[in-house]
């Protein structure tokens, strides 16, 4: 049985490419470009969500933070994605198991995702 990766990211390339290589590694991927699938995340129960850390209207290091300050939520492995020189720092502030720094080489997004999900 395949385990269940929610990927959060705006930009429709990363978001394609990311979906189909985790797809390919076997696992069921939902994507989005918005936070609409975090509002039903008990429903997808996954087993890793990876969130870009620029979202269109708001930012994955505040759903990092709110999803590991809740007692309900805080079980989900999440990994920060960003182009941001402080990734490391911000998603340690905000709680994520893990980080990706973009442009990230696709190895290494399989070697993280294998080792959350």
């Amino acid at each position: 049985m395949s385990k269940k990766i929610i990927i959060i990211e705006d930009d429709a390339d990363i978001l394609d490419i990311m979906t189909y290589i985790l797809s390919e590694e076997g696992y069921d991927v939902l994507a989005a470009k918005d936070s609409k699938p975090l509002g039903d995340v008990h429903l997808h129960q996954p087993g890793l969500i990876i969130l870009d850390n620029r979202l269109t209207n708001s930012f994955g290091r505040d759903f990092c933070w709110q999803f590991k300050n809740d007692p309900a939520t805080r079980h989900f492995p999440i990994v920060l994605v960003s182009a941001s020189p402080r990734l490391e720092e911000m998603a340690l502030e905000n709680h994520a198991d893990g980080w990706l720094q973009k442009p990230f080489d696709i190895a290494d997004l399989v070697e993280l995702v294998k080792k959350f999900a």
